[in-house]
């Protein structure tokens, strides 16, 4: 072998190494601006979704936060029901309470003009996505109280016979807007306990 080919296969073995410092190198480099970038966009989604949660729920008011798609349909039953009484959760009576209500004409006593479609499809999403399952062996309730759900909203609360909607003002003050998480300062007491 001439001294020129030995020379080149010696400069090739000592390449080698550095080659291989070189794109170990490169590689942690790329691994830890992946790792960064990851940890940046988790930490930004994080801020984000916290974002929402931080809302204190004083300003929030209804009982349950209602995704854009339902909005519509919880202002239609909002402003049909409380020409008439304080409209209440829907979780407070279940699913199948509130698919007799919307069918009937007879209201607790009053003839009501029903409500037609599309209002009443968007009244019954609303409704029958925030409403409650009722239990095979459960009667389907019509008053508050005996509504197994407002029953374990409330343990330990002496609550006047008949239970009547606009009763819920004593303890919810902002009932009449709809909000019942505010509740009066000896209520809130209880809570506490």
């Amino acid at each position: 072998m001439s001294i020129f080919v030995k020379r080149k296969i010696r400069d090739r073995q000592a390449l080698q190494p550095s080659a291989e410092r070189e794109f170990k190198r490169q590689f942690f480099g790329l691994l830890l601006v992946i790792m960064t970038w990851s940890l940046a966009m988790g930490w930004l989604l994080a801020l984000a979704t916290n974002a929402q949660s931080a809302t204190p729920t004083a300003e929030i008011g209804t009982v349950d936060v209602v995704p854009a798609q339902y909005q519509l349909g919880q202002e239609l039953y909002l402003e049909n029901c409380s020409r008439c009484h304080i409209a209440i959760p829907p979780a407070v009576l279940p699913t199948q309470t509130w698919k007799n209500i919307l069918q009937d004409s007879q209201h607790y006593g009053a003839q009501l003009q029903p409500l037609v479609d599309p209002p009443r499809i968007l009244v019954w999403k609303y409704l029958s996505t925030f409403s409650r399952v009722q239990l095979d062996d459960e009667e389907t309730p019509y008053r508050l109280n005996n509504s197994r759900y407002f029953k374990a909203l409330h343990p330990g609360v002496k609550l006047p016979r008949p239970v009547q909607i606009g009763s819920c003002v004593s303890c919810h003050p902002s009932a009449n807007d709809y909000n019942f998480r505010r509740l009066t300062s000896q209520e809130a007491e209880g809570q506490m306990r």
